[in-house]
């Protein structure tokens, strides 16, 4: 077959090259520019998917990755690993431009982007799949979620996880049997959580002793443990700070800075009705209250309205997913919306059309998602978006962007 141009990178980090018979082709950890030849297609009619089979001419943002998973493993945690870091942030801002351009149908050029400080060992949360019956816990490689490598170090994790993880890859013996996902997580306070995901519930006796060889071993952590699609009981160290199945964002320094920028976005909120959807924790609740406005808050996972309440009462706080709640709130002057990878339901965009606040606020880690949601909002016009870099190695980003009221 002859060679293929990639000629750039698609959403979820494939490059894009074209085929003799014109066809768009997407290749996984190619780069723009790079000459190949391909291998293993899977052919559709419009388009075919392939792998790298030999690089002919390596584009000048090729580096070599720092994770030997990447490469020995084909892992498939992180897209962008053979990239230089300004050739991935580029490519994350045309990402979220092409999603724009592209869905929403706006002209407008790719954003600017706010970069992490940290390039590696950022991720405070890693979710380990266990395949083998136990015998190999770890990752998924590209495009097979249904097997497992044995993990060594992920080093987009923070290095607390990968200490408790090294000591716990000697101890798997002490693991319940039917065990489905590890999660690693590190809380606020520096404090480590290992939460054991099993098939069935599990009797707590045993979390006792793993939690003592950790220790031993010089790695303090909670255990917890928790049935499939069941809540997690701490069942060894203190539960706190809050519930260790909760969601908060992997990368808290960046989420931070998200945030923030989000609520300056908003502008003046002292004596305003404000909406905070899908408002996780509290956080952006608490500092909006703090700030002297009215809020109404939505989050479907009670645990984490729990978490908010402990940060102080003095908001409305509605349980339940936003779409099946969100005709109960007042109508707002500004609305804050923190939406998962799905976006917003047409529920919730249909509502916020209905009740036309001043100025939203959107708040997307899916650019594809954010842009479908612009076209759900004619009654608004994109007065700005910027991205943020929470996510370095991959090809996901965060964007916030401001929609004021067409007049």
């Amino acid at each position: 077959m002859s060679a293929v141009r990639i000629l750039r990178l698609a959403t979820g980090g494939d490059g894009v090259g074209r085929l003799e018979d014109g066809r768009t082709v997407f290749v996984p950890r190619t780069a723009p520019g790079d000459l190949v030849e391909l291998t293993r297609f899977r052919s559709h009619r419009r388009f075919a998917r392939a792998r790298l089979a030999r690089l002919l001419e390596p584009a000048a943002a090729r580096v070599a990755p720092r994770c030997p998973h990447y490469v020995e493993d084909d892992c498939g945690g992180c897209q962008l690993q053979h990239l230089s870091p300004v050739a991935q942030r580029e490519a994350r801002r045309a990402i979220v431009g092409d999603a724009l351009r592209r869905i929403a149908g706006l002209d407008l050029a790719d954003p600017e982007l706010i970069p992490a400080e940290r390039e590696f060992d950022y991720r405070t949360k890693i979710t380990l799949a266990v395949d083998g019956g136990g015998r190999r816990i770890g990752l998924h490689p590209l495009d097979q979620p249904e097997r497992a490598f044995e993990l060594v170090r992920c080093h987009i994790t923070h290095p607390d996880l990968m200490a408790l993880w090294a000591e716990l890859r000697c101890l798997r013996e002490l693991l319940p049997r039917g065990l489905r996902h590890v999660v690693l997580r590190l809380d606020r306070r520096g404090g480590r959580h290992l939460v054991l995901v099993t098939r069935t519930a599990e009797r707590e006796a045993g979390a006792d002793a793993l939690r003592a060889e950790l220790a031993a071993r010089g790695v303090s952590a909670t255990v917890w443990l928790q049935p499939e699609g069941g809540e997690a009981v701490a069942a060894a160290g203190p539960g706190q700070p809050f519930p260790a199945t909760v969601f908060e964002q992997v990368h808290p320094a960046m989420g931070d800075r998200v945030r923030a920028h989000a609520i300056a976005a908003l502008g003046e909120v002292a004596g305003r009705r404000v909406w905070d959807l899908y408002a996780g924790i509290g956080e952006t609740t608490a500092a909006l209250v703090q700030a002297g406005a009215a809020v109404e808050s939505v989050e479907s996972d009670p645990r984490a309205v729990a978490e908010a309440e402990n940060k102080g009462p003095a908001a409305r706080r509605l349980v339940g997913r936003a779409e099946a709640v969100v005709e109960r709130l007042g109508a707002p002057d500004l609305v804050i919306t923190n939406p998962p990878r799905t976006g917003m339901d047409a529920r919730v965009t249909a509502q916020l059309e209905r009740v036309a606040p001043h100025r939203i606020v959107y708040v997307s880690c899916d650019p594809p998602t954010l842009a479908r949601d612009l076209t759900r909002l004619p009654g608004y016009r994109l007065a700005s978006v910027l991205a943020f870099d929470l996510f370095p190695q991959t090809a996901h980003v965060e964007a916030v962007a401001v929609l004021e009221r067409a007049s």
